[in-house]
């Protein structure tokens, strides 16, 4: 067994740079911070208690954050926030049980800082090109397909592999023994082994089902119980968001109206939880158009630069801010705030003539924002829908709380850029 020469990571990757980089940020300025605005000599055992618990609970996210996710792209970034979970709870509950007195604003002002330090560090190396070998036996040609990867195909057991980051292979595949003794090698010598399929999700965010079985790890139905709280939540948070942001929808209706002929608001009949068609309400944003020739599939289809869009209504789309009347869709329990967006019922029904699998994406409630809007932007022809329900997919088979933060953070860079708006 040959030694394997790691490729040298940059300075955001090393692990030494992240902890003092959390610790610094997450608890050693907040402390500075208020250090500087006076304390009382009676608080200074509190801060003191509050910089320490915060230190340790960092440095333990950062390294679970690291050793959690073995493969690279979305599913470091979704190791993030579990992560952080586990290690503050894991310092409230220190605190709670010795009853040490500790600072509450401080100890959440380190959470939020030291999660947004570390996604920013993940953001910023995820920039650079990965170099992995692929070992060209089984279903892996679709990962050359991947951008911002250099794969350098290994075509023998004995090509060297000295400087990759990994190695992709399909571990479904029946191999040659050499392969396989080859590959125990790299193991050993700590050289990450990847199987194509999971690799390809984690560097794409996408699932191409191959069969229904592959999705939530053997279940049709996602996590049943986290539906249910998430029902909960959306439904309290649609309220609330309602009430105090009734004033300013009534502002942009009445804006709606003035700008262009017609109602405020577009109400259009889509496919939605279960399969089931109901009305979603968004601002009205293009002209109204009252041609019976025009064919309604075709007229269902927003498309690039379409000169049906009002002025207004460019503005709106960009900042996704004609999506808000979806609230009350969502206080009618027919949406969810993050869940595959619902299509048009005339779309709905011709996608499910072209493409397999389309119907199952009615398993959980669609939502004000998804993951394919954030990672793909909008689509029109079925090839492009195929591929956005891929991402569909993914979210899908990783149903969780933490893959929901992470569409709330891309959504809310993709409504400051306008990304994937027509």
């Amino acid at each position: 067994m040959s030694n394997f020469q790691p490729r040298r990571v940059s300075l955001l990757e090393r692990l030494s740079f992240q902890l003092l980089g959390g610790i610094f940020f997450a608890a050693v300025l907040p402390y500075l911070f208020r250090l500087a605005r006076g304390v009382d000599a009676s608080d200074y055992a509190l801060l003191n208690h509050t910089l320490i618990g915060v230190s340790v609970a960092t440095v333990v996210a950062i390294w679970l954050s690291r050793y959690i996710a073995a493969y690279p792209g979305e599913e470091s970034a979704s190791s993030l926030l579990p992560s952080f979970g586990l290690a503050y709870g894991g310092l409230v509950t220190f605190f709670v049980l010795s009853r040490f007195q500790y600072n509450r604003v401080s100890l959440v002002v380190g959470l939020v800082i030291g999660f947004v330090w570390m996604l920013l560090v993940l953001q910023a190396a995820r920039r650079r090109r990965y170099r992995i070998g692929l070992i060209p036996l089984g279903n892996v040609q679709s990962l050359l397909d991947v951008p911002n990867v250099d794969w350098r195909t290994l075509h023998s057991p004995e090509d060297p592999v000295d400087g990759l980051d990994a190695v992709a292979v399909d571990l479904r595949h029946d191999m040659p023994d050499a392969w396989e003794s080859r590959l125990a090698d790299y193991a050993l010598s700590r050289l990450p082994v990847l199987h194509s399929k999971h690799l390809l999700e984690s560097l794409t965010g996408r699932v191409e089902l191959e069969h229904l079985s592959e999705n939530s790890f053997g279940s049709l139905t996602p996590r049943p119980a986290y539906r249910m709280a998430k029902h909960i939540v959306d439904w309290v948070a649609a309220l609330v968001l309602l009430i105090v942001l009734l004033p300013f929808l009534v502002l942009v209706g009445i804006a709606v109206r003035l700008t262009s002929p017609g109602p405020a608001l577009f109400v259009q009949e889509r496919i939605g939880y279960l399969g089931k068609p109901f009305n979603v309400y968004k601002f009205r944003t293009m002209a109204v158009m009252a041609d019976p020739n025009v064919d309604v599939r075709h007229a269902a289809i927003t498309q690039a630069a379409d000169r049906r869009v009002t002025p207004l209504g460019r503005f709106l789309r960009k900042s996704r801010l004609d999506e808000l009347p979806q609230l009350v869709n969502v206080l009618k329990g027919q949406m969810s705030f993050i869940g595959p967006r619902p299509e048009a019922a005339v779309l709905s029904r011709w996608y499910e003539e072209e493409i397999p699998f389309y119907r199952y994406r009615h398993i959980i409630r669609p939502g004000i924002a998804g993951w394919a809007q954030v990672c793909q932007g909008h689509v029109a022809d079925v090839a492009s829908v195929r591929s956005k329900l891929h991402y569909d997919f993914y979210y899908i088979k990783y149903y969780s709380p933490w893959i929901d933060v992470l569409i709330v953070i891309k959504t809310i860079k993709t409504m400051l850029t306008g990304f994937g708006s027509k």
